[in-house]
């Protein structure tokens, strides 16, 4: 039957293994350690070391002004709101917002002011013919339609019926 064969390692110095990776960076890596004394030269003459010492010397009072900030009626509306902002963007149909930031650009990015002379009640009776006109209104309206059944049933909502 065979005979395991045995192996012994020397035991290794850990602290000797770092001492000559230690000893051999500065040959490796000479050029990150000149970039990396730059740098820090170039923070010392800007003061970002006495600001950082100042933000962890007053770490109590930021925590504080952070929370009160943080808790204040306005953040928690701005954050709510940023939070619907991105639920309202996500529904959108990303063709459909294409299609509304090329007519927006169109229509107003071209100009510094854009200049539209209102037309005429005939003029405007007459642009009904066309049916992107048409459909453009239809769009409209029936987002004021989903808008009017949205306040009144937060209207209800709010009057406990």
């Amino acid at each position: 039957m065979a005979q395991p064969i045995p192996l012994e390692l020397p035991p290794q110095d850990a602290r000797a293994e770092l001492r000559r990776r230690l000893e051999k960076a500065p040959v490796e890596y000479a050029e990150a350690l000149l970039d990396s004394y730059e740098l820090l030269q170039q923070m010392h003459e800007q003061g970002v070391f006495e600001l950082l010492r100042g933000a962890l010397g007053a770490k109590d009072r930021m925590v504080e002004a952070v929370a009160d900030a943080a808790s204040s009626g306005e953040s928690i509306r701005a954050l709510r709101n940023g939070i619907i902002l991105t639920r309202m963007l996500g529904a959108i149909n990303p063709e459909v917002l294409q299609c509304i930031a090329g007519a927006a650009g169109e229509t107003l990015g071209c100009y510094d002011k854009p200049i539209i002379e209102p037309p005429g009640l005939l003029r405007l009776l007459s642009r009904f013919r066309h049916k992107e006109i048409r459909s453009s209104i239809a769009l409209i309206n029936r987002f004021l339609e989903k808008l009017g059944e949205q306040i009144h049933e937060c209207s209800r909502a709010q009057s406990g019926l």
